[in-house]
């Protein structure tokens, strides 16, 4: 009789209406049953598993489901969220160039996304108001090319942890809503629409192809002011004159504060200078990390050597810091002559130094030589050009400064430092962090990085030029940051082969050329070591110590003992993983190919990373 109520309990629990949970498989299955076209997805089967049979589109973590990526399969018909919710894990959702068509999925069902990519479909109408307020944890939203209408939902402009918002080439209507979040937005897009009136200001700092064709868009940055079409109105009786009164005021305080600014440069060109001449008998070496010492802070509070010859040569072309990205707020010359500095090392550019300012901003200054390849208005642009970059992993620069001689170009302090010093230089907490996973993570990053610079320096022949780990940040969660990119328009030739990574390429040895296969060349570098963690010789000026992580490699591809080749540090943590660790050392020795035409170009190279 108990039996009889187990089995009556199931049936009643398991039939209709409600139903039991499926498993992971079943759920994708299901999935697939909703889809016209599906022809791509013959390996979704019920005869294996959908992980360790690596099905088409499906990524894994550690035996789990945690994203779909169904891009450019031409799938089409319904998409059964229902089936969806059965993916506890599930993190990422692209179905990025596809044909599907309707109002939006119940994607809000699924409240633990992170990612959601539905750019180059048919979806069309309205979103609901409160669609993304389940959506809490998003960081991506791709809604590009559909064709979405009505307002820009309310509670998008809600989301805390929001990184990446392109909704261009949609119909989109209404006022653009003030992102309640948006100084940690690093990439932006609402261009083609339909909106109107003015940007928020906490969107001002885009650039204005973020905001084209939207005819109705007023504001910064954009050069259509909202008061273009308004006529202001007539003063009242007796006011004119006032406001002559007013204008001459503002004059003589002008002029005063002039005064006092020229004085006050004059005074401080002194300490300019000191700083400008600070390092340069310093040996120019590859260093992990070198620490200052109290003699070399004290150095450059205070300017070392020779202060009148410092004087001498700051007298041409002298001028403050030029802020070309605000996001940390501004500052002057005269913050850094008060910030406490030290030494950090230096490089093929030149020297490096922190410098803690009096507000508690920390940055890094780095003084560049051989840079006079273009005039000062020529470099002004190029600056102000990379002040405009925003993406996650992109490190933008703050300010810089301008003399004939050198310059100084300032960019924010990332603590943890550079992946060449985590990978060699330390031994503690943050090396033992660089398990499989966060590699991977660095890796995909960085592939990231230099995608968007491939993209918008398309015409360039080095979009980054100068690649290496010791060029690669690392944020507090590991994500890489790139730095020192987009300056080969700025060196001078004749130095370019000296302080340019992409130099080492085998195609300049050969033929004296460059290109963005380069580029390629150096990012194959960067697999190779941190798959390996050996130190790359190609790094060293003279070639001596270090590994030569390409012949070591290319060996070993050669006679099939790849596997021998991966860090025991995580071959051995994470043994079932070995086979997809092998898959990106390859990527790295085909992206060093001795000739650039076998190496694959930045976008399939890529490609391959995003797919393991």
């Amino acid at each position: 009789m108990a039996a009889v109520r187990i089995v009556f309990l199931f049936l009643l629990l398991c039939g209709l209406p409600l139903s039991c949970p499926l498993s992971e498989k079943e759920a994708l299955l299901k999935l697939k049953q909703s889809f016209t076209h599906s022809g791509s997805l013959n390996s979704w089967n019920a005869d294996s598993v959908p992980c360790s049979a690596r099905w088409t589109g499906i990524i894994c973590n550690k035996g789990v489901i945690t994203g779909l990526h169904l891009s450019g399969l031409q799938l089409s018909g319904t998409i059964d969220v229902e089936a969806l919710i059965q993916l506890p894990r599930l993190r990422t959702i692209s179905l990025i160039d596809n044909k599907f068509t309707g109002p939006i999925p119940e994607f809000n069902k699924i409240g633990v996304l992170k990612a959601l990519l539905l750019t180059r479909n048919q979806f069309f109408g309205d979103i609901p108001d409160d669609f993304f307020s389940t959506l809490t944890s998003l960081k991506k939203v791709y809604l590009s090319s559909n064709n979405f209408s009505g307002n820009i939902p309310n509670s998008l402009a809600q989301l805390s942890h929001l990184l990446e918002l392109h909704l261009d080439r949609n119909q989109f209507s209404g006022p653009l809503p003030n992102l309640k979040y948006a100084s940690i937005i690093t990439s932006l897009d609402v261009s083609n629409n339909n909106l109107q009136g003015q940007i928020p200001d906490s969107l001002s700092k885009f650039d204005a192809k973020a905001f084209a064709g939207n005819e109705g868009l007023c504001g910064n940055p954009l050069p259509k002011s909202c008061e273009d079409n308004a006529s202001p109105p007539p003063p009242p009786p007796g006011e004119s004159q006032a406001n002559i009164s007013k204008l001459v005021v503002a004059s003589l305080i002008a002029v005063v504060v002039f005064l006092m600014v020229f004085i006050f440069l004059s005074a401080s060109k002194r300490r300019e200078d000191e700083f400008s001449m600070l390092g340069r008998d310093r040996e120019e070496v590859v260093e992990v990390h070198v620490p200052g010492s109290a003699q070399d802070r004290q150095s450059i509070r205070r300017g070392g050597g020779d202060s009148r010859r410092g004087s001498k040569q700051g007298k041409a072309g002298m001028t403050d810091l030029v802020v070309i990205n605000d996001e940390r707020g501004t500052f002057g010359l005269a913050d850094l002559m008060k910030a406490a500095a030290e030494v950090l090392g230096n490089g093929g550019l030149g020297s490096a130094y922190k410098a803690v300012m009096s507000n508690g901003l920390s940055v890094v200054v780095k003084r560049m030589r051989e840079m006079n390849k273009i005039g000062k208005d020529g470099f002004d642009a190029e600056m102000r050009r990379l002040g405009r970059l925003r993406h996650q992993n992109i490190l933008t620069p703050l300010a810089y400064h301008y003399r004939r001689e050198e310059k100084l170009v300032v960019s924010e302090y990332v603590p943890k430092g550079s992946l060449l010093y985590v990978l060699h230089g330390d031994r503690g907490a943050c090396h033992a962090d660089l398990d499989w996973e966060t590699r991977l993570i660095i890796v995909k990053g960085i592939a990231s990085g230099l995608g968007f610079l491939h993209s918008e320096f398309a015409t360039y022949d080095l979009p980054h030029g100068n690649l290496k780990s010791s060029n690669v940040l690392l944020c507090d969660d590991y994500e890489p940051l790139l730095s020192d990119y987009a300056f080969h328009p700025l060196i001078n030739p004749s130095n370019a082969s000296q302080a340019m990574f992409a130099y080492k390429a085998p195609e300049y040895a050969q033929n004296q050329e460059v290109s963005p296969k380069s580029d390629v060349y150096c990012l194959g570098i960067i697999i190779l070591e941190i798959m390996t963690s050996k130190f790359p010789s190609q790094y060293l000026t003279n070639g001596k110590g270090g590994t030569d992580v390409v012949q070591w490699v290319s060996s070993a591809v050669a006679e099939k003992r790849e596997a021998e080749l991966i860090d025991p540090e995580i071959a051995n943590d994470a043994p079932d993983e070995l086979d997809r660790m092998v898959q990106l050392l390859t990527i790295g020795a085909d992206c060093t190919h001795a000739t650039p035409q076998q190496r694959p170009d930045m976008k399939e190279a890529i490609r391959r990373i995003e797919e393991i």
